[in-house]
């Protein structure tokens, strides 16, 4: 279990993270979602044993970042934003040296390397100097360091950003794949993220925690949750009648689509898709909206940066 307790810190005057606390379970995946500048890494390294905090603490599977930082430390595998590495290096030799410093010696450092290796696809550049690498495969590479001590906590500081659309699913596929016995910790400003990973998602902005919920939770705040989007040739009208019923409470035409939002009277989408056979309607698409994350993102750390 992770347990932050008011973690704060300050550089300065300037307050990067103010006063946050959570609790998490193993099993979880939690999404750390905030604008640039909103204190995840900081935050993240705190979490790490990386900076001490001004105030506060958390505790890692009993160890507190604090009075027992060593302990605390061993429980995670970490991998900080941008996967910094020793460059000069070869993979195979970087990899054994990880596995040195966490403690492993013979028999018992290439049983671990070669676990990692398997696990991130590495075999082909184990002979090269990390510096040659690709951007995928060095991030592939410093996966491998973070859990190749199987650790129960996985701290990951923006994973895939700046990764191609083969390189992000591979590093999702084995993210879920670690899921279901660790805590993961991902820190990122990549909104698709939540719904391809998240069981859980805080978002963060001006060093305050300002939401914690399922990523359905989130979307269930947008205002676009159980509207219904479509798109025909007539807009206006189709704006006029639907906006009429009621089951709706307003309409919205945007970029070509009309979006008609729910009253809290009926079903909505039954009463949109009997409108359109009673009209006679040719519809191209149609679509109940599950909510709109970036939305919900823009909402509430609008109203952080308005505060």
């Amino acid at each position: 279990m992770i347990e932050a307790k008011s973690l704060t810190r300050r550089y300065g005057p300037l307050l990067a993270v103010d006063k946050i606390s959570f609790a998490v379970e193993p099993g979880t995946v939690l999404g750390f979602l905030g604008p640039n500048g909103a204190g995840k890494s900081t935050t993240m390294k705190m979490l790490t044993g990386f900076l001490a905090p001004t105030e506060g603490t958390a505790v890692i599977h009993g160890h507190d970042i604090r009075t027992d930082s060593l302990a605390a430390r061993r429980k995670m595998g970490y991998l900080p934003e941008g996967a910094p590495l020793y460059g000069e290096l070869s993979v195979e030799r970087f990899l054994k040296f990880v596995a040195e410093a966490r403690g492993f010696r013979g028999a018992d450092v290439s049983q671990r390397v070669n676990a990692a290796v398997d696990r991130l696809s590495l075999a082909e550049v184990m002979g090269q100097t990390i510096e040659t690498l690709s951007k995928g495969f060095k991030r592939r590479v410093g996966l491998a360091q973070a859990i190749l001590h199987d650790p129960p906590v996985l701290v990951l500081d923006e994973p895939t950003d700046g990764l191609d659309p083969n390189q992000k699913h591979e590093v999702r596929r084995l993210i879920r794949d670690m899921a279901s016995d660790k805590i993961i910790v991902i820190s990122t400003h990549i909104l698709e993220e939540v719904d391809a990973l998240c069981t859980r998602a805080m978002i963060i902005a001006r060093g305050r925690l300002l939401a914690d919920d399922t990523p359905a939770g989130l979307l269930a705040r947008s205002r676009y949750h159980n509207a219904v989007t479509l798109t025909l040739d007539d807009l206006e009208t189709a704006a006029s009648r639907l906006g009429a019923l009621v089951e709706s409470r307003e309409v919205e035409i945007r970029r070509g689509k009309l979006t008609v939002f729910p009253s809290s009277q009926g079903n909505l989408f039954e009463a949109v898709t009997r409108t359109i056979q009673e009209e006679g309607w040719q519809v191209d698409q149609l679509q109940l909206e599950a909510g709109r994350l970036d939305e919900v993102f823009r909402t509430v750390t609008d109203t952080a940066e308005a505060a």
